[in-house]
């Protein structure tokens, strides 16, 4: 079992001042198989020094020097993304027949790069200059599921604008951070510029929160978990952008292609184990064709193969820790309990998989809108049918919840299609299954958040805004 017993502060692997060790289970065999050092608000406190010390000379580095910085991150992390691939099945269990997870924060780094090249930090405003300038040092808390595509899109905006950072990544998922800093090191980023610092969130995360000296907290996680960032910032005045949780619908319109519909909310709401806040785990289906639609949807579930993530038959994982399949155990059997129907799946294990994190990809009918299966983030493989009657109904129910992180539209209408798309209160809006881009802003309406990651607004989350008046 191999140990992980370092921070990486200031350009040097070193070891905490205060630790506590933590151990990593195999998700798929429930077997230690790593451990890493918990640090504590002393190292907090030494990595924002260095991020502090390191900002004047990197906030005034040219924008080609940053182009030339991501290039040489890019190019390294492209050296490594198989190791990198294989690191996130080792923590987090996704097998390897599905690569979306070091391809999807390559594309981050990517996009940073092709809007720092094309991004303009001052102009004119009528008689004004404006400038846009390095909001500081940067605390990223990022959330275990995506634990290299949510760090990479944090960091590659802040590199490209100037900023330093201390990353808090989650302590179930550490290693992919690891490694993701030595890709940074590689690629020469200077001493102080980034921190790596491992810790859980009550400590170490609240150290980053309330730390006067940290400018800006970007964290993706559970709404709960925002809750606490936000109060913990309030004090000190700081930003405090947040991608929160979801309970996204998928409104299929009468006029859909539902085959298509149905085979598309499969593959996407059970991609990564269900473990995705964009999931969409509420199918709003039109009342005379709720039974067509859920004999193609459980069609389509029992074709997903649960099991041994370094299977390349196996297409579906398991959930990331026994916290987790615990989770989403007691809601399938609050499901039940409220009255809805299993269609696919429940409780307990897939046959043959009495070992490991394993949950039945789960279908439930009868579901009323107000069902805490319905109203809940589960963030497992588990989905909600609710029937409605009229268009103007459905849009009422997908906008129903706490949540506004995502929302799915199939309609063979395309105006039809934008015209609900416009009423969902959501921060991204998917018609007909159409494939996510990282120029696109993502953030969150209501409960889910705010403040936008990727492209341009992902961008500008990490600039200070200035007015420069009198100065032509």
């Amino acid at each position: 079992m191999r140990s992980y017993e370092k921070c990486y502060i200031n350009g040097e692997w070193v070891a905490p001042l205060s630790s506590r060790e933590w151990t990593l289970t195999d998700p798929a065999t429930e077997k230690p198989f790593a451990s890493i050092a918990l640090a504590g608000a002393e190292d907090v406190d030494l990595a924002v020094k260095a991020a502090r010390a390191a900002f004047k000379e990197f906030s005034e580095t040219s924008k080609a020097e940053r182009i030339d910085l991501l290039e040489r991150v890019i190019e390294r992390f492209g050296s490594r993304e198989n190791e990198l691939a294989d690191v996130v099945t080792a923590e987090l269990g996704t097998p390897v027949s599905q690569k979306i997870h070091a391809p999807a924060a390559l594309a981050s780094f990517k996009q940073a790069l092709a809007t720092l090249r094309e991004y303009e930090f001052e102009y004119r405003l009528g008689p004004n200059i404006v400038r846009r300038e390095p909001i500081g040092v940067c605390g990223l808390i990022t959330a275990w599921n995506w634990p290299l595509q949510l760090l990479a899109t944090k960091l590659a905006y802040a590199l490209a604008v100037g900023c330093t950072i201390v990353l808090k990544p989650s302590e179930f998922t550490p290693l992919s951070a690891i490694h993701l800093t030595e890709v940074l090191h590689e690629a020469g980023v200077p001493k102080g510029v980034f921190n790596l610092v491992l810790g859980d969130g009550p400590i170490v995360g609240n150290a980053i929160s309330k730390h006067m000296d940290i400018d800006m907290v970007s964290f993706t996680g559970s709404t709960r978990a925002g809750v606490l960032i936000a109060e913990a910032a309030a004090p000190s005045v700081k930003r405090v952008a947040q991608e929160l949780g979801g309970k996204s619908a998928n409104v299929i319109l009468d006029d859909a292609d539902l085959k298509a519909a149905a085979k598309w909310n499969v593959t996407r709401a059970f991609s990564n184990t269900g473990q995705s806040c964009h999931a969409p785990s509420r199918i709003l289906v039109q009342e005379n064709q709720v039974e067509e639609v859920l004999a193609l949807l459980e069609q389509e579930a029992k074709a997903v193969k649960v099991g041994n993530p370094l299977d390349p038959q196996v297409t579906m994982g398991p959930v990331v820790n026994k916290l987790q399949f615990d989770r989403v155990q007691e809601y399938i059997k609050i499901g039940i309990e409220e009255g809805a129907t299993v269609r696919v799946g429940g409780v307990g294990r897939p046959e043959g998989l009495e070992q490991g994190y394993f949950v039945k990809p789960t279908i439930f009918s009868n579901v009323t809108p107000n069902m805490r299966i319905a109203q809940e983030e589960i963030f497992g493989p588990v989905l909600a049918v609710i029937p409605y009657r009229t268009e103007e109904e459905a849009i009422e129910i997908a906008n129903g919840t706490p949540y506004g992180l995502g929302g799915y539209v199939f309609s063979s209408n395309r105006e039809r299609g934008k015209s609900v798309g416009r009423q969902l209160q959501a921060g991204r809006v998917f018609l007909n299954g159409a494939v996510s881009n990282t120029e696109a802003p993502m953030g969150g309406y209501k409960r889910s958040g705010n403040g936008r990651e990727m492209g341009v607004f992902g961008l500008e989350e990490f600039l200070e805004t200035k007015a420069m008046i009198g100065f032509d």
